[in-house]
């Protein structure tokens, strides 16, 4: 069997295995997250707005950073995963940060048979649409879950990057969605000498393929905006030109 068949199994654990390591990193900064710190960077807080009283639906949640970030803004919150591990240690920071917050455990794509509820506003963030291979199918989720007039709230990596190798040296891979790509790494983006091999199947999104697919699925496009930084030091050859801003 292709092994792009039987993705969510792999992808699945390769997050499974990537939670120690991520819980103990400096790149997630989990004491002081634990002791108030926000998650959440000024590009996602700045779209947001004031989501005091809201309900939201965070697609991809890992284990519950962000989630429960939100949370500390005056919302109820509920995050959904793929990967076990992280919900289980997302439900755990819940307990030791007092949280109002819930998580589901399952791929996105079955989400209609574990959750029955519509949300103001829907956000998924960084790192997330490539683990999923249809886009459709994905905004269709999105569509289903968002209230009349609400509002969805997606903020990702340029797909620019994903067509490089590694270490920017070179154009590896196709810009458009092609065949699933599988690959092993070594390490981990929040700490790429970690002891760990990590067996993934991704795909490239265009940013035509993501519009498209959302307007097809009767979400209105009201604001697009482009940014020459990462908020995230997760790339290699990379430098911090200023505090939080990685090119």
């Amino acid at each position: 069997m292709k092994k792009e068949n039987n993705y969510i199994e792999i992808n699945r654990q390769s997050w499974n295995n990537r939670v120690e390591t991520h819980l103990k990193s400096k790149f997630y900064d989990l004491d002081n997250f634990i002791n108030g710190k926000t998650s959440l960077n000024s590009i996602e807080l700045d779209l947001l707005g004031d989501v005091k009283g809201k309900t939201i639906l965070h697609l991809q949640c890992h284990f519950g950073q962000d989630t429960i970030s939100l949370s500390r803004l005056g919302a109820e919150v509920t995050g959904v995963d793929l990967s076990d591990k992280a919900i289980e240690s997302a439900k755990q920071l819940t307990t030791e940060t007092n949280s109002n917050t819930n998580f589901i455990c399952c791929d996105i794509y079955d989400l209609p048979n574990h959750l029955d509820k519509q949300f103001d506003i829907i956000f998924t963030s960084y790192g997330t649409i490539g683990w999923l291979p249809d886009l459709d199918k994905w905004a269709k989720i999105i569509s289903q879950f968002l209230k009349p007039n609400g509002q969805f709230v997606f903020v990702e990596f340029h797909p620019v990057v994903w067509m490089f190798d590694d270490n920017f040296e070179k154009v590896g891979y196709n810009y458009f969605k092609s065949d699933a790509i599988v690959e092993t790494e070594n390490g981990t983006y929040a700490d790429k000498s970690a002891d760990i091999a990590l067996e993934s199947v991704t795909w490239n999104h265009s940013l035509s393929e993501v519009m498209t697919s959302l307007i097809k699925n009767a979400l209105e496009i009201n604001s697009f905006e482009e940014y020459d930084y990462s908020p995230y030091n997760c790339f290699n050859k990379t430098i911090e030109f200023e505090k939080g801003n990685i090119a």
